[in-house]
């Protein structure tokens, strides 16, 4: 997100961030970025005259949720602002993996019907269909909402995460330098949560017994009494909780350690992994989207995966960590290759410019656009109103209370 608004005040736009979310110690100043904050209210009408007084040129959704509480709205009011949904990754894929993954399902990256044709699939891809265009972050989902759902390109873009090569502004240590492992991750986020138990249960373990005096620091915001009752310092098994600077601990290890076993989008530890040079083990679902090869349509070189190995058993994933952790020149050729990740596929410089271009795109021939997009305005029409009269029941019922 940061790097989104960055992208939009390089084009001077002036940038109005609006949230029905509470306040959050942890959260950016956006004051001092010179970014306007407002709170907003969900189920009110007093969101209507806030965006009729702005009048933005365009509204960016934070996510299908958004679109559908306020997107009836925004259009209601604001009809020639163009209508963007970030999608920040697909919900529905997540969710159907994980619900694969607890019914032992044989394929979880790609789950079968039951799991993908959703409720949650329904109101995502209606929400994008709405919307003037979505941003995806991954080529794979990009793929798989044009072969599964039949959205049109032309209202999709591809806008991965977006980072400056040279932004870690410390020297990054050497191999000798830096010692034990690291795991990182939001303990809200279901995957996260996950991914720790089963490096407590099945992974750890095993490369404990191979390296006895290792240590894994996991961090993450918010942790459970749950996870932090797992916290062993004779196991070596450390929960450390919130991260002061997620860069520098993932610099000072030496190996990161992602057993993703469910998920969608980017892993955002693993583009921190590739800023800091931080070989990493990781699952074909932390992967996906991140290398350039595994979808087989990046044109990137196949050597970029060799910054992080992919392994899908505990046995192997535990394996490729110790053989990262005391093989000197594997690492230094991992490390090499992490290097080289941001640069070829993540470039602030390039993928800012492309978004741009796109919307300036869209934004020039918008009532054509709409008009090419005939199941968005049938959704608008129907669906917008079930969720606007839903909208306006629950208001007046708050009133009456």
């Amino acid at each position: 997100m940061l790097q989104l608004l960055r992208a939009f005040q390089q084009q001077e736009y002036r940038i109005v961030y609006a949230s029905p979310a509470d306040r959050s110690d942890h959260a950016v100043d956006l004051v001092s970025l010179d970014i306007q904050a407002e709170s907003i209210a969900l189920n009110c009408s007093s969101f209507d005259d806030f965006i009729s007084a702005l009048n933005p040129k365009a509204v960016m959704f934070d996510r299908f949720m958004m679109e559908e509480q306020f997107g009836w709205r925004v259009e209601k009011y604001c009809p020639d602002a163009l209508r963007i949904l970030d999608s920040e990754d697909l919900h529905f894929l997540r969710h159907a993996r994980h619900a694969a993954l607890k019914a032992n399902a044989e394929n979880i990256i790609q789950p079968d019907a039951e799991y993908l044709y959703s409720d949650m699939a329904k109101r995502e891809v209606a929400a994008i269909l709405r919307c003037d265009l979505t941003l995806t972050i991954s080529e794979f989902e990009m793929e798989l909402l044009q072969r599964c759902f039949n959205i049109p390109a032309n209202i999709l873009h591809y806008c991965p995460f977006m980072c400056v090569h040279h932004q870690v502004k410390f020297e990054l240590p050497t191999y000798e330098e830096r010692q034990h492992f690291v795991s990182i991750g939001n303990f809200r986020h279901e995957p996260n949560w996950d991914a720790v138990r089963y490096l407590k249960e099945r992974i750890w373990p095993v490369i404990r017994q191979q390296l006895p005096s290792a240590e894994l620091h996991i961090y993450g915001a918010y942790p459970p009494k749950k996870a932090t009752q797992l916290h062993n310092e004779k196991q070596g098994f450390l929960v450390k909780g919130w991260a002061h600077d997620a860069l520098q601990v993932v610099a000072e290890a030496r190996v990161m350690l992602a057993p993703l076993r469910f998920g969608a989008g980017l892993k955002g530890k693993l583009i921190d992994a590739a800023l800091c040079h931080t070989p990493a083990v990781t699952t074909s679902i932390g992967s996906e989207g991140m290398y350039g090869n595994s979808e087989k349509t990046c044109g990137e070189s196949t050597s970029l995966i060799k910054a992080a190995a992919v392994a899908d058993t505990d046995t192997l994933f535990a394996a490729e960590a110790v053989r990262l952790y005391n093989n000197e020149p594997d690492w230094r050729h991992a490390s090499k290759a992490a290097s080289k990740v941001i640069a070829t596929r993540f470039d602030y410089a390039r993928h800012s410019q492309a978004l741009m271009e796109k919307m300036g795109l869209v934004a020039v021939n918008i009532q054509q656009h709409r008009l090419d997009n005939f199941y968005g305005a049938m959704l608008r029409h129907h669906s917008l109103k079930s969720s606007q009269y839903m909208s306006q029941w629950i208001e007046a019922k708050n009133k009456l209370l």
